[in-house]
């Protein structure tokens, strides 16, 4: 189960993110810079017990005009080999040393682990309390996308407010397709694609009232 530790990272996430989120071609930029705020979210856990797994809701912005974006971070105590163009910066963790943190789209673990979730094989764990699972996030795989034991991705494509990442599977008889919402929009019944995750955030100046949404899509091709 995933553990948490309280304790001091330097620089922040949140730190890291303002100076990451305008690099991205889904971040919807207001005239002044980013100041990212924790908004939700939910951790998976590597079956390894080596990368951290975390689906972060951070909220930009004030008012009507604020946009809350979907980030997944994966945490390494060493480089990602071929993952350059993912890496949102270093970090000093206060029990576990320097972290490299990734955008997890791009990180085969975090990937795999969501394949797994979706196909009913992982559990979401809470975002800040160690070995307890979220049950405020649900998945769901229809039969036709499969349940393949092993993905990795094979190929990734960022949009105006998602991510695609195209799964590589054994034989890949029926290629899918997972898309990372990355600009998080509440939706009461949301039943598009194969499969999907949705899970909670607070939006902006609604404290105590969660909105609920679509993290992940699983498309076909």
């Amino acid at each position: 189960m995933a553990t948490v530790h309280h304790t001091t990272m330097r620089p922040t996430k949140l730190e890291l993110l303002a100076d990451w989120l305008p690099t991205r071609a889904w971040y919807a930029a207001g005239p002044e810079a980013p100041r990212p705020v924790r908004a939700g979210g939910f951790r998976l856990d590597d079956p390894e017990g080596e990368v951290g797994i975390e689906f972060m809701a951070v909220t930009d912005g004030e008012g009507p005009g604020a946009v809350t974006y979907l980030v997944p971070m994966t945490y390494r105590g060493t480089p990602l080999d071929g993952a350059e163009h993912a890496l949102i910066g270093t970090s000093e963790h206060g029990v576990l040393g320097t972290r490299w943190i990734y955008d997890g789209a791009h990180d085969p673990v975090l990937v795999a682990e969501l394949y797994a979730l979706l196909a009913g094989r992982a559990v979401p764990q809470h975002q800040s309390i160690s070995d307890a699972a979220d049950p405020t996030v649900a998945a769901v795989l229809d039969a036709a996308a499969g349940t393949a034991a092993a993905v990795e991705p094979a190929g990734s494509v960022d949009g105006a407010d998602h991510t695609d990442v195209r799964l590589r599977t054994p034989g890949d008889d029926a290629p899918v397709t997972l898309r990372f919402h990355r600009v998080l929009r509440p939706t009461a019944d949301d039943r598009t694609g194969l499969g999907r995750v949705t899970a909670e955030w607070t939006p902006a100046g609604s404290p105590g009232t969660p909105a609920r949404g679509t993290y992940v899509t699983v498309r076909q091709g």
